[in-house]
């Protein structure tokens, strides 16, 4: 293993609680077992995350993404410093409903993004799980799918980076008004139920500190 800090293997565990924000009835979390599902439908979607935020680490999840006439849904994994906040830092796994043979990834830096990427998969997302994995150090993010890496962006001098803590999120919602539809596709809903299926989800392993200026409690990876 290295002895760069910035390059450690991070210890994760599996993630055994999570918050629900919005639609409880339509995310089903099963702690035994792991698996998270989130369904889209008449109520609208539903997002989880996790209850603690994180400063670096290694997150990961394997997916199974909704089948069907996906057209207009976005499904994802993502870490927010607080999901909505106009000045968020944010680094997203994104699938796009009108085409899962592709995944978008991208950052926010106090709210602003604009750094998009498109990745072929070589497959449909929705046929089997697959893993996803994001991991961000003081000095990089790397983004993995089934152990590949198809992204790395490494700190520049000067230059601003995610560094707020972050809890990790998921959700299913309808985007088709993005863009006039051209992001994600236009919303059909022929197939809904469209159920978002997630298992093993990990993340770092913790060890509680002060975070000096929110007061709260944060999570160092070890």
């Amino acid at each position: 293993m290295s002895s760069d800090p910035h390059h450690r293997i991070h210890h994760t565990e599996i993630l055994s609680e999570i918050a629900v924000d919005y639609t409880p009835s339509a995310c089903d979390h099963h702690p035994p077992t792991g698996e998270i599902r989130v369904a889209y439908d008449d109520r609208g979607g539903a997002r989880w995350r996790s209850t603690r935020r994180f400063r670096h680490g290694t997150f990961s999840a394997r997916i199974r993404c909704p089948s069907g006439n996906t057209s207009g849904l976005n499904f994802n994994l993502y870490l927010s410093s607080l999901e909505g906040h106009k000045s968020q830092d944010e680094i997203d796994f994104e699938f796009l409903g009108k085409d899962r043979t592709i995944v978008q990834t991208n950052y926010y830096v106090s709210g602003l993004g604009n750094h998009e990427e498109h990745h072929d998969l070589g497959f449909d997302a929705s046929e089997d799980f697959h893993e996803y994995v994001i991991k961000w150090t003081e000095r990089e993010i790397e983004w993995l799918i089934d152990g590949r890496m198809v992204r790395r962006v490494e700190r520049r001098d000067g230059e601003d980076f995610p560094e707020k803590p972050m809890f990790l999120y998921s959700s299913v919602w309808d985007a088709s008004y993005i863009d006039e539809g051209r992001w994600t596709g236009v919303y059909d809903g022929s197939d809904a139920p469209y159920v978002c299926t997630y298992r093993d989800v990990r993340v770092p392993v913790w060890t509680a500190v002060t975070d000096d200026e929110a007061g709260e409690e944060v999570v160092v990876a070890s």
